[in-house]
């Protein structure tokens, strides 16, 4: 996959994170765990965009491996907030796969990157 591709496909994840969580009921705990999915959720893409920017192949699988905590982390929040009833399971099933599928690539991306260096 490009970088440029993927870094598109980060930033649209980020932005429906942001809608998301924007759609959550108003209430303490949606609040909290909406916060955390906003901030994984978002430092996906941005973080990224550093690794394109990696300096060195040790920074490139560093900041990798960050992609990779940020997507998994936002995967929890989101099987938090769909078991906690905040919102209908239906309505993250494509984002968890979106997120699924970055994390995966990241995944791919550190273990080639190990391999080559």
């Amino acid at each position: 996959m490009k970088h440029d591709n993927l870094k598109e496909r980060t930033k649209k994840f980020a932005l429906r994170v942001v809608r998301l969580v924007e759609a959550l009921p108003k209430s303490k705990t949606a609040e909290v765990l909406g916060r955390q999915l906003l901030r994984s959720g978002t430092s996906v893409g941005a973080n990224y965009r550093a690794a394109c920017r990696a300096k060195s192949p040790a920074d490139f699988i560093s900041k990798m491996g960050t992609v990779e905590e940020e997507a998994d982390e936002s995967i929890f929040w989101m099987e938090l907030i769909s078991e906690a009833l905040l919102i209908k399971s239906e309505r993250l099933q494509d984002l968890m796969v979106e997120a699924k599928e970055i994390l995966a690539i990241a995944v791919s991306s550190i273990r080639t990157a190990k391999q080559k260096y």
